[in-house]
């Protein structure tokens, strides 16, 4: 049995783990920016449905005070 590796193994090995740590760098940026994205994209639609969600609070306050002028208007 062989007690050495070649050469060109040993080299290819390298090769591949250096550029497997040579782009961890990026992907976790790029995933880091994706996260963020995502979370701001939520953020945003849920200022949406809050923003909606007040809109029918002023809606139907709004009612109710008509209501109130027109009851003491009519007496």
């Amino acid at each position: 049995m062989a007690d050495q590796v070649n050469g060109q193994i040993t080299d290819a090995v390298t090769q591949a783990n250096v550029k497997v740590i040579g782009e961890a760098p990026a992907e976790a940026v790029g995933m880091s920016f994706q996260a963020f994205s995502h979370a701001t994209g939520l953020a945003m639609e849920n200022a949406t449905s809050t923003q909606g969600g007040m809109q029918q609070v002023a809606n139907a306050a709004t009612s109710s005070i008509c209501a109130l002028i027109v009851e003491l208007a009519s007496q």
